[in-house]
């Protein structure tokens, strides 16, 4: 045998070798290889949009009524062809939110994601993410953001709100690295992508009869006004009954501050803000209180409102509203399908107790958040599927579903509802739904993709199935005229900012004061519901020095300073 053919049988044999090592070390090595479960599969051949072959589950910290775990099966699967992903999620159970959320991390056994509210750095859900990332249960999300397309623009410095940006992700106590993703954050600085006309609503047959322009309602006393007149109407709801005057908001009891503002101090989540020589306070340093006090228990000794107005659960309270049982429902908006032929008009704006009503814009907002735990095998998986959701394409899938099926595209490439999905969500909502996207109520997409918002760029109109069926959102939209939206718009105030409860988790005693504002929110309804207003001072006295033992005071004088620093700018 020649050399040369020895060393081609040599280097045949290395090669079969190399080939069979490979082999074992795919078989054996979880981390290499076409890793069905937990890795990064071969992309050849794949679409463009491929990620891997593996099962994404998230667990969702969030009610039902927000989100629902039924996916539609043609919706998995368009995603399994698109990205190779498995997508599943499961939400947490739980009378509270974030009970549900406390629980779970406490249990620790999660899967690839979570998901959670988080419209601030002032939601309680805040403390819990920040202490469960300050022990190690997150992964690092800044090395694995900067290779994507959505989510990198959150690298960017002037893209991000500060509270987003400084409170909520790229705090300074991380140096730079980020364990959770803050959602809803709009492409354009002060754009708005939804024209929401929220507050109290009363129903136009009952102003209509009593020939009140509910525009014109500005307090809290003409409000009361108008209870009265409606009570002495003897006005009925749909089933015969008779109407409460005010009735609770549409998703079930709760504090309203949109129903009495000048009887308010601070967001209603808040109840701080500075007086007007700039010294901060909270509500129950001032008269306010007791003032809400006085009005709510007239209302309810004179059965103006719903005994339950505080407490009621969100499915009657819903009901109230769908059945006309409330003649005032405290607070809706106006694209609640229920009233898409305004039926329910607004009331107001009333004005605030220390000036006149003007719209407040927040530069950007969020919404939700969501963390991938140190526990997540191939966390990048994660990110660039979320970045897939959060793209056009991504978008489109979870918004207008399947093209063919659910929608037709135009010449410039923009979705067009089907008339006959338009037409099932008008007659049965239910059974739209479960075709699966969020056009008719399916809003899975948005845990990971709801994020670098511009509707109207993205898809050419600001409302699913506006461009095909402008009245499909008639009722929207009559109340944006009717309440004159676009005029309050030109003089809105342009704000960006921390809530003013941002920086209890950096506060000594912030456990103990969060723990007292709890408190103190729960007196003010057990005030409302007590015997005179003598048991409900005596109610209030004892909030207050429970907050000033927790620290009140000292938290207040640190408001002051946060607000000092450019980087900490209070909005309220």
């Amino acid at each position: 045998m020649g050399i040369g053919k020895q060393w081609a049988r040599l280097l045949s044999v290395f090669l079969i070798f190399v080939l069979l090592l490979t082999a074992c070390k795919t078989v054996n090595d979880p981390e290499a290889g076409n890793q069905s479960e937990n890795g990064t599969g071969e992309s050849e051949g794949k679409p463009a949009t491929w990620i891997a072959d593996r099962k994404i589950k998230g667990l969702v910290f969030m009610g039902t009524d927000d989100y629902t775990e039924d996916m539609n099966p043609e919706i998995k699967q368009k995603i399994k062809e698109m990205t190779g992903i498995e997508f599943e999620m499961e939400i947490m159970k739980a009378e509270h939110s974030i009970e549900g959320l406390v629980a779970g991390l406490a249990a620790g056994d999660l899967p690839d994601f979570i998901a959670f509210y988080l419209n601030n750095s002032g939601r309680p859900e805040m403390p819990v993410i920040l202490k469960a990332a300050r022990e190690g249960m997150f992964t690092d999300l800044t090395p694995l953001i900067k290779e994507t397309q959505v989510y990198s623009k959150y690298l960017q410095d002037d893209y991000l709100p500060l509270d987003t940006k400084y409170g909520v992700m790229f705090r300074p106590e991380f140096g730079g690295s980020t364990y959770f993703i803050h959602m809803n954050i709009a492409r354009e600085g002060g754009a708005i992508n939804r024209k929401y006309v929220g507050g109290p609503y009363i129903r136009r047959d009952i102003a209509d009869a009593l020939e009140v322009d509910p525009r014109k309602i500005k307090t809290s006393e003409q409000l009361y006004e108008l209870a009265k007149q409606v009570q002495e109407g003897g006005f009925k709801d749909n089933n015969g009954n008779n109407v409460y005057p005010i009735g609770p908001a549409y998703w079930g009891g709760k504090e309203v501050d949109v129903l009495y503002p000048d009887l308010w101090w601070g967001a209603v989540d808040q109840r701080i803000k500075p007086d007007k020589d700039g010294k901060w306070l909270h509500e129950s340093q001032t008269e306010f209180p007791m003032k809400r006090i006085e009005f709510v228990q007239k209302l309810l000794k004179e059965k103006r409102i719903h005994p339950e107005f505080f407490t009621i659960d969100e499915s009657r309270a819903t009901e109230a509203a769908l059945n006309g049982n409330s003649a005032i429902i405290a607070d809706m908006h106006n694209y609640q399908e229920f009233n898409n032929d305004a039926h329910y008009l607004p009331i107001g704006p009333l004005d605030k107790a220390d000036s006149p009503y003007q719209m407040q814009v927040d530069f950007k907002s969020g919404y939700s958040g969501w963390a991938i735990p140190s526990t997540t095998k191939n966390p990048e998986d994660i990110v660039k599927f979320a970045d897939f959701m959060a793209s056009r394409e991504g978008k489109m899938l979870w918004q207008y579903g399947i093209e063919g099926r659910d929608y037709t595209l135009d010449d410039s490439g923009n979705p067009k509802a089907k008339q006959e999905v338009l037409d099932l969500k008008a007659n049965d909502p239910n059974e739209a739904k479960k075709l699966g996207f969020a056009g008719v109520g399916n809003y899975f997409g948005e845990l990971l993709g709801g994020t670098d918002i511009d509707r109207k760029a993205d898809f050419g109109e600001m409302e699913y199935g506006d461009s095909v069926h402008p009245d499909a959102a008639a009722g929207a939209n009559t109340i944006i005229e009717y309440w004159g939206w676009d005029e309050k718009r030109k003089d809105a105030k342009i704000v960006d900012g921390y809530p003013p409860l941002s920086f209890l988790g950096e506060f000594d005693k912030g456990t103990d004061l969060k723990t007292a504002f709890d408190n103190y929110d729960d007196s003010m309804i057990r005030a409302y519901y007590s015997k005179n207003l003598g048991e409900a001072q005596k109610i209030l006295d004892s909030a207050l020095k429970q907050l000033q033992a927790a620290g009140l005071d000292e938290y207040l004088l640190l408001l002051e300073q946060k607000n000092a620093d450019e980087k900490t700018k209070l909005k309220y």
